[in-house]
């Protein structure tokens, strides 16, 4: 066994395992029995014994099975953290411009991760939050510490992984997701998904963790013990979103967090605002194969105008038929549908950020962490109650993300007025609001 794969990582193995680890191997149980409930000791789950017995009155844990069996019959193989990294006196290679607005939140940022304090940054879809980490994780290469950016979907890490390459080209780095098929490897910098944190132990100086109100890490109580456990007991956490829940503002009242804020989105402009179009009976018109005519006339619109959408819908069963709906009516066009568990679904994806196909018809997986330069968004049945109000906030936040073009179309589609579209318009409005003040300040001076 590489020492350097158990460096900040808790393997799990059978306890009479044959693989050869190092003599200095730290070994201890992968199952809490030292009290009772028994908890695991990779994701914090109570064991259920009725549910998870094994023969010879052994017991697993159910809610981390998709890591690998983690029981009675195993234990924890591990090396702590020694940051073996070659010093670099530059590793940022990134050599665009912040705003001046960026700038401040990005000092902000640094500070934090300097003194490995607990932050929030809360700044709209598309104010360029990436871009205001890069000082702050290069002077964390520089001071020799090991960071990772977790986030809680496969596509935001697929998608930042190379602006992390780019920005950081001489440093060691890994991607990290249930989808990979490389090997892991110690690196200094790590991208990964928020249920990769599970297998890290006190590995990093500093962790940063994009998206926290997305699910599945919000309300999450196994993804909130995985991301205390992988940093470092005297180690720092940002917490990155544009929609911060209840819990993180308690958070950050009663001192707990400090906190940024950004209204603004990178390029100076607003966020686009929502326009709504009532049309009842709409789940109707999907099970006869059919779509509200004023939906297919904006799409029609938009093809015309080689202007290129997204339409989000509510429900895996609804893309068939939405499919047949659009192809009837719209017969210039394939339509391509996409959505969690498709096999293709990495594929769609990077043919739609390449420009290949028009649109895309998706349920809320694409919700953030992608960004297609200058689309327009619809979202048919809104209302609907998979998507929370943070959901259409962000949804509504995949327009008008370009320079090029920072206003973009913001269209609902929706039965009646519920509470989460009404929540989202208000959100909108409040950032905007707040964002109108930081234009007329700026052009003041």
């Amino acid at each position: 066994m590489d020492r350097n794969l158990l460096f900040g990582r808790r393997i799990v193995d059978n306890c009479n395992q044959q693989t050869k680890y190092p003599n200095d191997v730290i070994i201890s149980p992968s199952i809490n029995q030292s009290q009772k409930p028994w908890r695991c000791g990779r994701c914090n789950s109570v064991i259920e014994p009725l549910q998870t017995q094994l023969p010879g009155e052994n017991y697993y844990c159910a809610n981390c099975i998709m890591l690998g069996r983690n029981s009675t019959l195993t234990q924890f193989y591990h090396l702590p953290e020694e940051n073996r990294f070659e010093l670099q006196t530059q590793p940022l290679t990134w050599t665009g411009q912040l705003s001046k607005l960026q700038e401040e939140c990005s000092q902000q940022v640094t500070e934090c991760l300097q003194q490995h304090q607990r932050h929030l940054l809360w700044a709209v879809t598309g104010a360029g939050k990436t871009e205001m980490l890069f000082n702050a994780i290069s002077e964390a290469l520089k001071r020799n510490e090991r960071v990772a950016i977790a986030s809680p979907r496969v596509d935001v890490c697929i998608e930042l992984f190379p602006r992390i390459q780019s920005a950081f080209a001489n440093t060691e780095m890994c991607l990290l997701h249930g989808k990979q098929t490389d090997p892991y490897r110690y690196t200094q910098l790590t991208i990964c998904t928020t249920h990769q944190l599970l297998k890290f132990y006190h590995a990093f100086d500093n962790l940063i963790v994009d998206e926290v109100d997305s699910f599945p890490y919000a309300d999450n109580p196994q993804l909130y013990f995985a991301t205390e456990q992988a940093v470092k007991k005297e180690g720092g956490i940002l917490y990155l979103t544009a929609t911060p829940g209840k819990k993180l503002l308690a958070r950050a009242k009663r001192g707990e967090l400090g906190i940024s804020y950004l209204p603004l989105r990178y390029h100076g402009h607003l966020l686009p605002e929502i326009k709504i179009k009532l049309v009842p009976n709409w789940q109707l018109k999907i099970k006869k194969k059919q779509l509200p005519p004023s939906l297919i006339r904006a799409m029609k619109e938009r093809i015309a105008k080689q202007q290129r959408f997204l339409l989000f819908v509510p429900r895996i069963a609804d893309l068939p038929l939405i499919k047949i709906a659009i192809e009837r009516k719209i017969s210039v066009v394939r339509c391509v549908t996409v959505h969690a568990a498709d096999p293709q679904r990495l594929e769609k994806v990077q043919a739609m950020r390449e420009e290949k196909i028009m649109f895309l018809v998706t349920t809320s997986i694409l919700e953030r962490g992608v960004t297609f330069p200058g689309i327009d968004v619809f979202v048919l049945g809104a209302e609907d109650d998979v998507f929370s109000d943070s959901a259409l906030v962000q949804i509504a936040g995949r327009a008008g993300r370009s320079t090029d073009r920072p206003t973009g179309d913001v269209i609902f589609w929706i039965g009646q007025y519920a509470q989460n579209v009404r929540s989202a318009i208000h959100q909108i409005k409040f950032v905007n609001q707040k964002g109108r003040v930081i234009q007329r300040e700026m052009h003041d001076l």
